[in-house]
């Protein structure tokens, strides 16, 4: 992402309720420390995004605040909520949520793996490709 933010000299803003370092030397990548509980990062970013903006998320409760926006979000494995997918990964996600405050034990993700940096990588050069504007 990083790499892209240069390489397309895109303004890249990350966000946390915790202080982030950004990557030295990138003009172009910044970031929000907002101060406060769980959510009051996702809250800055509901309502600082915009329409035709690039969000990357593993919040799927997040990812369904800003789909109707018009906002493309991707999660770290490359995968694009849209409109159509954004309800039944949001009812899949409250039903692990059930399961595991009910004591089920679901496991968690796959492991993070080359694989999946490289789907990450071209979702994220599918989709800045899309938003850019043509010349």
């Amino acid at each position: 992402m990083f790499r892209a933010a240069r390489r397309l000299q895109l303004d890249t803003v990350m966000v946390a309720n915790q202080r982030l370092q950004t990557p030295a030397g990138n003009p172009y990548v910044s970031a929000v420390w907002v101060d406060g509980g769980a959510d009051v990062a996702d809250q800055h970013i509901v309502e600082h995004a915009e329409r035709g903006d690039l969000v990357v998320t593993q919040d799927i409760p997040l990812a369904a605040l800003l789909v109707p926006e018009g906002i493309v979000v991707l999660d770290p494995r490359g995968e694009e909520h849209t409109m159509e997918t954004i309800g039944e990964r949001l009812s899949i996600r409250d039903f692990m949520e059930q399961a595991r405050t009910a004591g089920v034990v679901t496991g968690g993700p796959a492991p993070f793996d080359a694989r999946a940096r490289q789907a990450f990588a071209a979702a994220l050069d599918r989709a800045l490709t899309r938003l850019r504007p043509r010349s």
